[in-house]
């Protein structure tokens, strides 16, 4: 399991970090992007991506948060990137409380 107790990963980026959904800077002349991490635990990162596209398909609010971020002129790979990037901190955030409690 890759988040085994609460001492294990410092913060939420940390977190991401164990995951491979933490943004790398990829940026080359004037363009300015991130692109996702390669390394880290990849089947939490299977996880953060079949959760990520369920909800990109079901979930009403993250369709909304979709619609906005295409409007912007992103990519789906970057939406993708940065909805990964969010339940993971959802998840570290979900994972300490309940080892806290």
């Amino acid at each position: 399991m890759s988040y085994s107790h609460p001492g294990r990963c410092r913060n939420d980026a940390a977190y991401a970090a164990l995951g491979g959904v933490n943004p790398i800077p990829a940026s080359s002349g004037q363009t300015t992007r991130h692109r996702l991490n390669r390394g880290g635990d990849r089947a939490l990162n299977q996880a953060l991506h079949t959760i990520a596209m369920a909800r990109m398909r079901d979930c009403p609010t993250t369709r909304a948060y979709l619609t906005r971020r295409r409007a912007e002129g992103k990519t789906d790979r970057e939406i993708r990137r940065c909805l990964k990037r969010y339940i993971a901190r959802q998840l570290y955030r979900h994972l300490t409380a309940a080892m806290s409690a």
